[in-house]
This record gives structure tokens, C-alpha cells and sequence, in this order.
């Protein structure tokens, strides 16, 4: 039997690849990882990745995609729990911004217009925006919010405040509170 660097196949090679890279992830920003770190973490041969990713920007595609994948999923999770609008939408950004701040290479790697370039998303990055926006949107029309720019305006607040609160400039707590004094402000009366 061939030792996993010297052959080793693995049952499912493509998402014990991406599995890795996810967990590295978890540990370091998207730029520093390698298509060789990748099969080192998966513990296959340094060319195994090429079998999967055609080069590093392609992995750092499938790594964006994942992490979008799993933004959305808690933000559209978080939003459909609440009992009521304005609680879907407070619940909602607060998913966004507690994602921005627990998984920070994964949300900068989602961000990085250099691997999903604005205007020209993936075909499996874009299904995922458009279910993001379409998540804050409708939360946004359900609270009462009914400019068109409204939904730009509360994703650009909840992206601000977890983007802030990644890179330490205030606390986890300190960015929902804002998030809830804002729409507090934003939102009629209820």
C-alpha cells in the first residue's frame, strides 16, 4: 500500500481538498495559503490540488463560495427564527456581523475583489450573493424601510460595523449595540 503522498487516493479528493483549505481558513488570511499547504493539511501529494483547483486563484474562488455560502445560510437562519420583522432583520445583521467578526479570513476572503470581481461574480458565487440580498432586502421592506436605498443602507451599517469589529477597533458587543441603536433610529415605530 502506497503511503498518501506517494499516491494515496482519497474517496472524495475535491472536498477533502476544500475541507483543508477551509480549516486553514479558520487559522490564517486567504493570501497566505498555498495549493502545497493545502495538501499538506489534506495529506495528499503537493499535486493532488491541481487535480481540483486549476491554480491558487481558483482555490481562492471555492474558498470565497464556501465562506458566502456559509454567511448566508446564518444570516437566512438567524432571520427566519425571529417571530417578528423588525427581530428578522436585527437578527439577521447581527448573524452578518458576528460571522464578520468569529470567522474573519473566511469574511475578508468573501470581500476580496480581487478573487470574486464586483460585477462579475461566479456562477456559484452568484446565486449566493443575489440570496443574500435578497435576505436583507426583504427584511429590510418587512421592518418598514421602503426607500430603494434602504437595503444598501443597512447592509453598508452591519458590513461596516463587522468589518470594524474584525480588525479590533471595538467589541463584538459594542458593534450589535450599535447595529440595534441604528435601526432603533432607522426603523418607524413600532
Amino acid at each position: 500500500m502506497s503511503s498518501s503522498k506517494d499516491g494515496y487516493h482519497h474517496g472524495d479528493l475535491a472536498r477533502a481538498l476544500e475541507d483543508a483549505a477551509m480549516q486553514l481558513l479558520e487559522r490564517m488570511p486567504a493570501a497566505e495559503i498555498s495549493l502545497r499547504e493545502v495538501a499538506r493539511a489534506a495529506n495528499v501529494s503537493h499535486n493532488a490540488p491541481y487535480h481540483h483547483f486549476s491554480d491558487r486563484l481558483g482555490l481562492l474562488k471555492v474558498l470565497a463560495e464556501r465562506s458566502m455560502a456559509d454567511l448566508l445560510t446564518q444570516v437566512r437562519t438567524d432571520a427566519e427564527r425571529a417571530s417578528t420583522p423588525r427581530a428578522a432583520l436585527t437578527d439577521a445583521g447581527s448573524a452578518y456581523i458576528r460571522f464578520a467578526v468569529e470567522h474573519p479570513h473566511a469574511f475578508d476572503a468573501v470581500y476580496d475583489p480581487t478573487v470574486c470581481v464586483p460585477g462579475s461574480p461566479t456562477a456559484t458565487m452568484a446565486p449566493l450573493i443575489d440570496g443574500l440580498e435578497a435576505v436583507l432586502a426583504e427584511g429590510v421592506a418587512a421592518a418598514g424601510l421602503d426607500r430603494p436605498t434602504d437595503a444598501v443602507v443597512v447592509w453598508g451599517l452591519i458590513h461596516g460595523l463587522g468589518t470594524l469589529a474584525a480588525a479590533g477597533h471595538f467589541t463584538l458587543d459594542d458593534a450589535l449595540a450599535a447595529y440595534a441603536a441604528a435601526l432603533d433610529r432607522l426603523l418607524p415605530s413600532p
